[in-house]
């Protein structure tokens, strides 16, 4: 893998799939409605020059409407310097600073939808990007009582509009319901669930495990004193974050986010580390209680660990109960986002008298991350490539979200409750129920999901199928854009009783 310059970097049927498909859409309603109204507010239609606000990290309004030759009257509202382009385009701002404004001239694009963005690293995987329709249908003349006279439109080109607009946001929906095509049949077939069936969307590069199980557990090299003994390489590799979209990802062990790491209490641990990335780099592992000389923090608590060098972090495990991540120290402003963290678990939460079994029927981490070149996604990876949550009524399901982002993050679950049960790998004396549950960076909940029957799908013959609920970040711009969902989406489903 070439040495890259820094600035350089590449920022889950019934009868048929089409049942699936259908299932999905409905679970999906609410955002894709969004989606389908963009620009149906009179705050859209155009005049000689639109106002454009720039802010953390989002770009207002997400549909701008604009004629030939006008221009676009630009404000920073934000905190940091932020510009805006035209991708694609030489047409863009400076820097602004906070507070600053310019006037952007639109002179020479040509009829027709852009996107734009802020071209500042990072900015717009963080979710600075919209819209900018320039021509037809966004003359200034006055209004009408008619939605199609408001916008210089006949009635026929605002259906054709709003049919496209449509296909678009049914474009990645279709592709995610793809990945469940064989599950879906071997269930009708035979009544089995059987998930090596799962076909995902993209690649999970050296992932062993089936992704609807979530990143591979590593199993450690157990040694003559009995201890855990855990080999992780950092390296640059390819990584495809959504279908078809490739991005230098800095990995552990060839995946992001890196293989879970599983302890108990009083393991003895070393973890050795190699260094195969073209920086520095170190491993601090977040949230569990270390020596301070493994506390993996560069010319603070040891030297930073060079390219092709190696490091071994030895400690004896002393939580009782954690929930941690292991991620970059050094460089860490773009080498996490950029995909180096991983979750590092110790022992099971008490569930016990919440569930009336010692452990919940299936645990996933879920690591949340939203800049660098991975950008917005969960575990990885961009709706439609993430990969569902599968569960069969009676089931419970422990969620753990490991916040490795730079935002903060609502994550809401369509129906079913979240029970949260530890904040911070800490147990919580009186676990609550949330709908949205919001993860700040840095930060961990574990929650409790419950597969009840009453969340199952109803076929149209009356028998309980699929439901299939939507899941995602509730910062709506990283969940959805004007080509349809992506980011921060993906699905919990309540699949029927397999039979015997």
């Amino acid at each position: 893998m070439p040495i890259f310059r820094r600035s350089n970097r590449e920022a889950f049927g019934a009868a048929s799939a089409s049942f699936a498909l259908i299932a999905v859409v409905v679970a999906f309603a609410a955002l894709v409605a969004a989606g389908t109204n963009k620009g149906s507010s009179s705050g859209s239609l155009a005049v000689a020059s639109a106002s454009v606000s720039l802010q953390e990290f989002t770009i207002t309004p997400d549909m701008v409407n604009a004629p030939v030759n006008g221009t676009l009257a630009v404000t920073n509202n934000g905190t940091v310097p932020h510009n805006l382009t035209v991708e694609g385009t030489s047409v863009h701002t400076e820097d602004l600073k906070p507070g600053a404004s310019a006037t952007l001239s639109l002179k020479g694009l040509k009829e027709g939808s852009y996107t734009i963005i802020c071209a500042i690293a990072g900015h717009k995987a963080a979710g600075m990007h919209a819209t900018l329709m320039v021509g037809s249908g966004t003359g200034s003349g006055s209004a009408s009582s008619s939605l199609a006279g408001s916008t210089g439109k006949t009635a026929a080109d605002l259906l054709a509009t709003t049919k496209a607009m449509d296909a678009a946001m049914k474009a990645p929906t279709t592709k995610y319901v793809a990945q469940l095509s064989a599950v879906i049949a071997e269930f009708q077939k035979s009544g089995h669930l059987d998930p090596s069936l799962y076909k995902a969307n993209t690649s999970y590069g050296a992932m062993k495990t089936n992704p609807l199980l979530g990143p591979p557990v590593l199993a450690p090299k157990v040694l003559s004193d009995g201890t855990k003994e855990f080999d992780l390489t950092s390296s640059v590799i390819k990584w495809e974050v959504e279908p078809g979209k490739f991005v230098s990802a800095f990995a552990y062990n060839g995946m992001v986010p890196g293989p879970t790491i599983r302890v108990d209490f009083g393991d003895k641990v070393l973890v050795h580390y190699k260094n195969a990335l073209p920086e520095s780099s170190v491993i601090h592992f977040h949230g569990i209680q270390v020596p301070n000389s493994m506390d993996g923090v560069p010319d603070v608590t040891q030297d930073p660990v060079t390219p092709g060098g190696t490091f071994d972090y030895k400690f004896t495990v002393t939580d009782h109960v954690a929930v941690g991540m292991y991620h970059s120290h050094d460089f860490a402003a773009t080498q996490v986002p950029d995909g180096l963290a991983g979750a590092f678990i110790v022992g099971d939460m008490p569930v016990q008298s919440i569930i009336g079994k010692p452990v919940p029927d299936l645990r996933l981490p879920m690591m949340l991350n939203d800049s660098g070149s991975i950008g917005l996604s969960l575990n990885g990876k961009s709706f439609p490539a993430t990969a569902p949550i599968v569960a069969i009524p009676g089931q419970w399901v422990e969620v753990d979200y490991m916040n490795e982002g730079q935002l903060a993050h609502p994550m809401h679950l369509h129906g079913l409750p979240q029970l949260v049960i530890a904040k911070d790998g800490l147990p919580l004396p009186q676990p609550y129920s949330a709908d949205t549950v919001l993860v700040a960076p840095g930060e961990r909940y574990s929650v409790l999901i419950h597969a009840d029957a009453k969340y199952l799908g109803t076929a149209k013959d009356g028998s309980p199928t699929f439901g299939i609920w939507a899941y995602h970040c509730h910062i709506l711009p990283h969940a959805e854009r004007d080509t349809g969902m992506f980011g921060m989406v993906t699905t919990f489903i309540v699949a029927p009783t397999p039979k015997p």
